[in-house]
């Protein structure tokens, strides 16, 4: 299964850092294009990307040797002292490419960024690139929620989503490793975790893991497959001794539709004189985005 890709963010990340933070670095470098010597840049160490396909890496190499890099990276001056001249802010791939394409040189916009505007640029970039992993945005959003102190809302608004789809990206990184890793791997989609992560515990998960990679489920299959050991796992079913019914397929679809537009586990139980619909919570960001969804207003 591959990895689903996402549509580019329809804003950039600027606006990101409240009013009140202090971006400004201690020193204003020199701005505007320059030929950079490859082995005087840095890496980015705030990229938010931790892997590069080597075939595609290998491609990009060939056109630069071809056409040259049309695209210049954005670089920032090291610090006085440093082993290099520059760091990079973004265009990582680009200068990994040249390199492999034996560039000395390479067109650059030197610009003045703090270490927040770093990780922004590289986010908007990979992003709109749809670059990143699914596991690798949601560290990305986690950074700028717990580094910069800025809550689901503003980081949903500034990159143009809703706060739900960050929310859930975040619950990403509560998967346990072998999970993580299937994601990584494009095993299986971000759906697929989604649904996981309705399991109790990590050796619930890593199991169902098997099952879902074992026989190929869909991701409504491994919805089904979570509602049933979670079913199975009930003792006893309050359900049965207060006289609901047993779900049809009709219910189960409804569940299902709940938990597309919720973004999280949702339970129907329908009785003889009426049901109850039941919605899972597991953080009070999350419990934040569901009401939004309801209510329509961000003020809980």
């Amino acid at each position: 299964m591959n990895t689903p890709r996402r549509s580019g963010l329809g804003k950039g990340l600027g606006a990101l850092i409240p009013a009140g933070i202090d971006t400004a670095p201690s020193a204003l470098p020199p701005s505007g294009l320059v030929e950079a010597p490859v082995d005087q840049i840095a890496p980015n160490p705030r990229q938010p990307r931790d892997h590069m396909e080597p075939e595609a890496l290998a491609e990009l190499a060939e056109s630069i040797r071809t056409h040259g890099l049309i695209q210049p990276l954005v670089l920032t001056l090291a610090p006085a002292g440093a082993a290099v001249q520059y760091y990079l802010v973004a265009g990582e791939r680009r200068w990994r490419a040249s390199q492999l394409a034996g560039l000395h040189t390479v067109p650059a916009i030197v610009k003045d960024v703090s270490p927040q505007g770093m990780l922004e640029l590289a986010l908007v970039e990979n992003v709109q690139r749809a670059d990143l992993n699914p596991l690798e945005e949601a560290a990305a959003y986690q950074a700028l929620v717990e580094e910069f102190g800025l809550n689901h809302d503003v980081v949903a608004a500034r990159v143009g989503k809703s706060r739900v789809a960050v929310t859930n990206a975040m619950r990403l990184l509560r998967l346990p490793n072998r999970a993580k890793e299937a994601v990584i791997a494009g095993q299986i989609k971000e759906g697929h975790a989604r649904a996981l992560l309705g399991l109790p515990g990590d050796a619930a998960i890593e199991q169902a893991l098997q099952l879902v990679l074992e026989n190929e489920l869909t991701v409504r299959q491994t919805e089904e497959l979570v509602r049933r050991l979670n079913q199975q796992a009930a003792e006893p079913r309050v359900e049965e001794a207060s006289g609901e019914e047993e779900a049809s397929p009709e219910t189960r679809e409804l569940e299902s539709r709940f938990r597309d537009a919720l973004g999280t586990k949702v339970n129907l139980y329908r009785s003889r004189r009426g049901g109850r619909l039941v919605i899972h919570f597991y953080s009070e960001e999350e419990l934040g985005s569901i009401f939004d969804v309801i209510v329509g207003s961000s003020e809980l």
